[in-house]
């Protein structure tokens, strides 16, 4: 077991954890993780099932005097998102996660952490194992795939589960109850690009912006956080000028992640070379400048490459149509909140972009908690691509989490938290697309909270839980339990 762990309260729940962290679980590749949960159900002597789409349910039957309770269930996604630091060697199918705790804070050495929402699942297997805690029937649904798509969530049968209340193990902000979420669709554009050879006298280079922390689309998009599609896109229209030419154009990993580097293969004039270089390096010292308070650390090189005499480079005429719809796509808060107040209302991210042997491929994230406003953002992202000429996709998207103030397991939440920690907890809405507002389509009558530890950092190499936040979180859990009778 891993020493980063030692000491840890509550000692199942950090149990777990350690071991989980040892199990492949990027998105879409879950078996293993799934088979661990079904297999230590059944040592434990509980149900376990599993549906065609991989989520997995596990009943565990009420303790003695509390049979009379109504049942419910503790939700969390068995995913995580696999993202890794460009110098740190790891292969996220095989290589378990090296846990580091470091002043308070348990983080991973060069990778994500995995506390989205491998905290979830280290929570039910302990309340799964514990058979002296005080509870009604309980259910723990462990769905699938959550990161990439919500599918697991998507795909559930209204019978899978028999509980009308659920939990939510996956917010991020230890104090707070959430009984909202914003809704989503990505817009994805294909350029169709034609290439042809560099012309002589050129000179291959690489350029590169690294350094930015990025972080997740949605709860860190009201950061003003550098995107490395943006801000590469500005450097390689001032490049252009110079009679730089794209070859390639790679960066960002995840729809849901604010991209952090993003790389551009160039030729550009050898007469024009030297002035390239500074005219980066000016570039480089501005942008430092704008966003010095957020991202300290960014880095924008451009490296001469000796060893690539030739290249296949974009058809002159199609660079200044892909760069200019780049430049042209908004990126973060479209709109805040007019009810709550903090609360981002809608969003869009510049997420992926990748250069194939026949087209250029961009991948866009929208959000609002405003249907309307969603398709608004939407249509005004699709038609920006459309008009640079490219072919436009929209995904189906997810639902958002409309607000139930009402809710009879929100009452006895808020109840439970003060009487544990003589204060009102907050209750929020998050700009993220949590499972609850699929869960909520997916099975009508389903009362709803979600609540969680501190994390920060998700979804990036950043991502780091508050260690005294799990115990309070923890204890919180199970008063709740104790209380819904």
């Amino acid at each position: 077991m891993s020493t980063a762990i030692e000491g840890l309260q509550p000692q199942l729940v950090w149990k777990y954890f350690a071991e989980i962290s040892r199990i492949p679980r990027c998105s879409k590749h879950e078996q293993q993780i799934a088979e661990y949960v079904i297999d230590t159900a059944k040592k434990l002597g509980l149900i376990a099932k599993q549906d065609t789409f991989g989520n997995v349910v596990v009943k565990k039957p009420a303790s003695a005097g509390y049979s009379r309770m109504r049942s419910i269930c503790l939700q969390g996604h068995l995913d995580m998102v696999c993202e890794k630091n460009a110098d740190k060697e790891h292969d996220f199918s095989k290589d378990p996660i090296e846990l580091v705790r470091n002043d308070g804070m348990l983080m991973a050495n060069g990778t994500t952490l995995g506390a989205d929402n491998g905290i979830a699942v280290a929570t039910n297997l302990a309340i799964m194992e514990d058979k002296s805690l005080e509870h009604g029937p309980l259910e723990f649904l462990f769905t699938v795939d959550e990161e990439t798509g919500l599918t697991g969530a998507a795909n559930l049968q209204n019978d899978f589960v028999e509980s009308r209340t659920l939990l939510n193990l996956d917010s991020e902000e230890e104090g707070a109850i959430y009984v909202g979420c914003s809704g989503g669709k990505d817009t994805l554009a294909t350029w169709k690009v034609t290439f042809e050879a560099a012309p002589t006298g050129t000179a291959c280079c690489i350029l590169k912006v690294s350094g930015l922390k990025g972080g997740h689309s949605g709860l860190e998009i009201d950061k003003g956080r550098g995107n490395a599609i943006k801000i590469i896109n500005r450097v390689l229209i001032e490049l252009t000028a110079l009679g730089s030419r794209l070859s390639a154009l790679n960066g960002g990993n995840k729809r849901n992640a604010i991209p952090r580097e993003c790389i551009a293969t160039v030729f550009i004039p050898k007469k024009n070379l030297d002035e390239a270089k500074a005219n980066v390096q000016s570039l480089n010292a501005t942008l430092r400048a704008e966003v010095s308070a957020v991202d300290p650390d960014i880095q924008v090189t451009l490296v001469e490459d000796p060893k690539m005499k030739k290249g296949k480079l974009i058809k002159k005429a199609q660079q200044p149509e892909i760069l200019t719809a780049i430049a042209g796509l908004p990126h973060g808060v479209l709109k805040m909140s007019a009810d709550i107040p903090g609360l981002v209302e809608t969003s869009t991210n510049v997420a992926v972009i990748n250069t194939t042997k026949k087209a250029i491929v961009l991948a866009t994230s929208q959000r609002s908690s405003v249907a309307s406003e969603l398709g608004e953002a939407v249509q005004t992202v699709s038609s920006i691509l459309r008009l640079s000429g490219a072919e436009v996709e929209n995904t189906d998207g997810y639902p958002g989490w409309k607000p139930n103030l009402d809710s009879r397991i929100l009452k006895i939440a808020k109840e439970t938290y003060k009487s544990l920690y003589g204060k009102e907890p907050q209750v929020k809405a998050i700009h993220a697309g949590l499972e609850c507002g699929i869960i909520g389509e997916r099975i009508p009558g389903m009362d709803m909270i979600s609540f969680g530890p501190t994390l920060e950092g998700v979804h990036s190499p950043d991502e780091k839980i508050y260690i005294d936040t799990v115990e309070k979180f923890y204890n919180f859990l199970l008063a709740i339990l104790k209380n819904a009778s």
